[in-house]
C-alpha cells in the first residue's frame, strides 16, 4: 500500500471545494494527473504506481469510485465499476492468460450474474458467489458437451443436466463434480438407465431398459464416472495476484487518511476549515490517531488536540473497545456440574462413535417418529458397550439419533472433529449466568459448540418440529435458524432420578476475531434495554433493542440475499407456531483489532503482528484466503458496513434512531436464535396480561403470525442495501 504525502500550502491557498488538474509526483515514485479537490484526488484521474500497476478513472475524495480501467504489468486488465478501491458493479476482467470474465462483482469477488470465456474454449454462463460458479448456470466445454444446472463452490452440484456431443445425456442428482442420488442416463439410441447413483459401486443401484433387444447388457454405471466424464474438467480461474484496493494510496494530511479508510464522513458535514478526522467513538481531531491500551483494559483513540465534545454520542457513551475474554467458568473438578459435564461427554463419545450404516439424505418418516430414541446404561464400573468411568452411574438418551447424524452430515460436521470439540482434553466453560428461561449454557474450549439445558416442554417443541426444520434447512443452505447437531437427556440413578435434557448446537461467535459489540434483536421494545451500568458493559455483554446505535449496511446481493433468507426462515418459524424468536448480530470492528484477540479456533486466523488495526490490504488477504472464503457466507465473517445513529430525546422507545453520517467498517455475524417458544397458554396469558398494563405493540409475547411480520418490519429497517 502507497503512503502519499499530499500537503501542499497551494492546496490549502485555493478555496475549499474547488477542483483543478493538478500533476503530483509522490515521495514513494508513484504519480498522479488528474481532477484535484480538498488535497485528493477527486474526479477523473489517472494514478501510476512504480511496480508498472496503472488506473485511469474516476475518484471521489481519494478512492477509485465510479467506472474505471486497471491494469496490471503482466498485461492484466479489469474495466468496469468501482467503490470505496474496491471492483465492485459491472466489469469485465481479463488475465494475462486470455480467460475474460464478464459480469458482476461485489469487493473483488465475481458475484452475481457473470459469464467467463476461457482460452482454451470453454465457456460459463450463469451465477456467481464469493468468486466462484455458485446458483445455476451453464458450462460448454470446446468439445460441445454441456452441464445446466446448479453449481456450489465451483463444482457441479445439485440438480442438473449434462450432454455429449454423441447425444448421450444425464439428468439428475449431482455432487462434487459427479452423480450422485437419483438420475437417469440415455443414449442417444433411446435406452435409458434409471437408478441412485454413486461412485461407490457398493451403494450404486439402478436398472438399464434397453431401447431394443440388442441392447448393450455389458454396459457398467461407473463407466460414466471414469470414461464419458473424464474429459469434463471444470477450468479453474486464475488468482488475481494484487487487487486494486491493495493499491490504493493513504493519503496523509487529508480527511481520508486511515490504514484502511474504513472510516468516512458525513457527505454533509462541514467543508470550511482544514480537513479533520472523526474516530470511532466520534470524537473529532486534526492529528494523528492511533489505538492505545489507557491501563484500564479499554482501547481508545489517542489523539492530538482532540475535541472531546461531541454531539453524536449514542444512549451507550462512548464506543469503548474492550479486550474480549473468553467466556464462562471453566468446570473442573469440585465444581457443581463436574459430573454432569463428564456424563455428557461420555455419552456424546458413546453416541457419535457408535457404527452406523451410510445414511442417505433422504430420511424415512420413522426416523422422526417421538419414541425413535436409544437409552443406554453406563456403569461406574463398565459394561460390554461402555468404559468404566469415575462419575455416578447415569442413563444416557438418544433423541432421533439417525436425523440428528443426518443433520450433522448435512451442515458438514466431521464426526471425528465434533467429538474432538465435545469429548476431549478439554473441559467445558459454564457461562456465568442461566438464560431468561432457566437453562444453562455451556461452550467447547475451542467455542465451536454451545451446550444448553431444556425443559421438557422445548424438547417436546423440538421433536414435533424436527421433521419441517429438517426439511427446511436442507432446502436453505444460508438458513439463518439456528443449527441443531444432537438432542440427549442425562438421568441420574438413584433417588434422585433427576433428568437434564439439553441441544447442542453451533456457536454463532465461533470466529478469530473479536465480538466487539453484540445485539439480540426481537423488535419489541418492553423490556428490551440492557440493565447494567454503562461501565460494565464489555464485548461480552448482550445488548437488546433500544441499546441498538447502528444501522446494518450490506453490498446489494448481500442485501437482496439476506432479504430471501429472513423472509423464508420467518415463513418456517410462523408455520410452526413459534415466536419470541431474536436475530443474535456480532459486530467486529476493523479498526478496532485488539492485540489481546481471542486464540482463533476455527481455522481462521487472528491479524497478528504489532498493528492495531486490519488493514485494507489485510482485509483483501481475508476476503481471498481459500479457508476464509469457504467460511464467508450469509451472517458469517460478512464484510459490512454500519451508520452511528441517535435517539431523539423526546422519544424513549423509539427502535431505530437517527442516522448520523458516522461509518465503521466491519465483520459482520448473524442468525437467528431462540427457536423453541411455541405459542402456548402460558404465553397466551402473558400476552393477554400484559397487555393490559403496556401498549400490546411492545411486547414480546404476541402470535407468531404478529410477531413473524412485527420481526421483519424491524429487520428491514435496521439492515439496508449499501449505497
Amino acid at each position: 500500500m502507497s503512503v502519499a504525502h499530499a500537503d501542499d500550502a497551494d492546496d490549502y491557498s485555493r478555496p475549499t471545494g474547488e477542483s483543478y488538474h493538478a500533476e503530483k509526483a509522490l515521495p514513494s515514485g508513484d504519480f498522479y494527473t488528474g481532477q484535484w479537490r480538498d488535497n485528493l484526488p477527486h474526479g477523473h484521474g489517472k494514478y501510476l504506481w512504480t511496480d508498472g500497476c496503472m488506473y485511469v478513472g474516476e475518484w471521489h475524495r481519494g478512492k477509485t469510485m465510479g467506472k474505471g480501467r486497471f491494469s496490471w504489468p503482466s498485461g492484466a486488465t479489469y474495466e468496469g465499476d468501482f467503490k470505496n478501491g474496491y471492483m465492485d458493479g459491472k466489469g469485465t476482467y481479463i488475465d494475462s492468460s486470455g480467460d475474460l470474465y464478464r459480469g458482476s462483482w461485489v469487493m473483488n469477488l465475481r458475484h452475481g450474474q457473470g459469464t467467463k470465456s476461457y482460452v482454451n474454449g470453454d465457456c460459463y454462463d450463469g451465477e456467481w458467489r464469493r468468486g466462484s460458479q455458485d446458483g445455476h448456470g451453464r458450462y460448454q466445454w470446446k468439445n460441445e458437451n454441456h452441464y445446466i444446472g446448479q453449481w456450489k463452490n465451483g463444482t457441479m452440484n445439485g440438480n442438473g443436466t449434462m450432454i455429449w456431443s454423441n447425444g448421450n445425456r444425464y439428468d439428475g442428482s449431482w455432487e462434487d463434480a459427479a452423480p450422485k442420488g437419483n438420475g437417469t442416463f440415455r443414449w442417444s439410441d433411446g435406452s435409458f438407465y434409471v437408478g441412485v447413483w454413486s461412485k461407490d459401486p457398493k451403494e450404486q443401484n439402478g436398472t438399464y431398459y434397453p431401447s431394443t433387444s440388442s441392447g448393450n447388457f455389458e454396459w457398467q454405471p461407473q463407466q460414466v464416472f471414469y470414461v464419458d466424464l473424464s474429459e469434463c474438467v471444470v477450468c479453474t480461474c486464475q488468482r488475481i495476484p494484487v487487487l486494486p484496493s491493495q493499491k490504493m494510496p493513504v493519503w496523509y494530511g487529508s480527511s481520508e487518511q486511515s490504514s484502511s479508510g474504513n472510516r468516512t464522513k458525513s457527505s454533509n458535514s462541514s467543508s470550511n476549515e482544514r480537513p479533520r478526522r472523526r474516530s470511532v467513538d466520534g470524537r473529532v481531531s486534526n492529528g494523528e490517531m492511533e489505538l492505545r491500551n489507557n491501563g484500564s483494559g479499554y482501547l481508545q483513540i489517542d489523539e492530538n488536540n482532540s475535541d472531546s465534545s461531541s454531539s453524536n454520542r449514542s444512549s451507550l457513551g462512548a464506543l469503548r473497545i474492550q479486550p474480549a475474554k473468553k467466556q464462562g467458568q471453566t468446570i473442573s473438578k469440585g465444581h457443581k456440574n463436574y459430573d454432569l459435564m463428564l456424563n455428557l461427554q461420555l455419552g456424546i463419545r458413546h453416541s457419535v462413535g457408535r457404527p452406523a450404516p451410510a445414511t442417505s439424505l433422504d430420511l424415512k418418516a420413522s426416523a422422526f417418529d417421538p419414541k425413535e430414541k436409544l437409552w443406554t446404561k453406563f456403569p461406574s464400573e463398565g459394561s460390554k458397550y461402555t468404559p468404566p468411568h469415575q462419575s455416578v452411574e447415569f442413563k444416557w438418551k438418544d433423541y432421533c439419533p439417525v436425523v440428528f447424524r443426518t443433520l450433522r452430515k448435512l451442515f458438514s460436521v466431521d464426526a471425528a472433529d465434533y467429538m474432538l470439540s465435545i469429548c476431549g482434553n478439554d473441559a467445558l466453560r459454564e457461562l456465568s449466568s442461566p438464560g431468561k428461561s432457566g437453562s444453562f449454557f455451556y461452550l467447547t474450549n475451542d467455542d465451536r459448540y454451545m451446550i444448553k439445558t431444556m425443559k421438557k416442554a422445548e424438547t417436546k417443541v423440538l421433536i414435533r418440529m424436527l421433521p419441517a426444520y429438517y426439511n427446511h434447512v436442507r432446502a436453505c443452505e444460508n438458513t439463518l435458524v439456528t443449527k441443531f447437531f444432537g438432542l440427549h437427556c442425562v438421568k441420574l440413578t438413584g433417588t434422585a432420578q433427576k433428568k437434564v435434557r439439553f441441544v447442542i448446537m453451533g456457536n454463532l461467535f465461533c470466529t478469530g476475531y473479536s465480538i466487539h459489540r453484540r445485539f439480540d434483536l426481537k423488535g419489541s421494545s418492553h423490556g428490551r434495554l440492557t440493565t447494567k451500568p454503562e461501565s460494565e458493559i464489555d464485548p461480552n455483554t448482550t445488548l437488546k433493542d433500544l441499546d441498538l446505535n447502528f444501522i446494518f449496511r450490506l453490498q446489494k446481493n448481500w442485501f437482496q440475499e439476506f432479504c430471501r433468507q429472513v423472509d423464508r426462515d420467518c415463513e418456517f418459524l410462523e408455520q410452526e407456531r413459534i415466536m419470541d424468536y431474536s436475530l443474535l448480530v456480532g459486530l467486529h470492528f476493523r479498526e478496532a483489532s485488539s492485540k489481546d484477540s481471542a486464540t482463533p479456533t476455527s481455522g481462521a486466523r487472528t491479524p497478528t503482528g504489532n498493528h492495531e488495526r486490519v488493514s485494507r490490504a489485510e482485509m483483501d488477504r481475508f476476503l481471498l484466503d481459500a479457508s476464509k472464503l469457504a467460511s464467508m457466507r450469509l451472517g458469517i465473517n460478512m464484510p459490512a458496513r454500519v451508520e452511528r445513529t441517535v435517539r431523539r430525546s423526546d422519544c424513549e422507545n423509539q427502535l431505530v434512531g437517527e442516522p448520523t453520517g458516522e461509518f465503521y467498517d466491519v465483520i459482520l455475524y448473524f442468525g437467528v436464535i431462540d427457536i423453541l417458544q411455541d405459542y402456548d397458554i402460558s404465553k397466551k396469558l402473558e400476552h393477554a396480561y400484559k397487555s393490559m398494563q403496556y401498549d400490546p405493540t411492545s411486547i414480546s409475547a404476541v402470535d407468531p403470525k404478529q410477531y413473524s411480520r412485527r420481526f421483519r418490519d424491524f429487520i428491514f429497517r435496521i439492515f439496508v442495501e449499501d449505497s
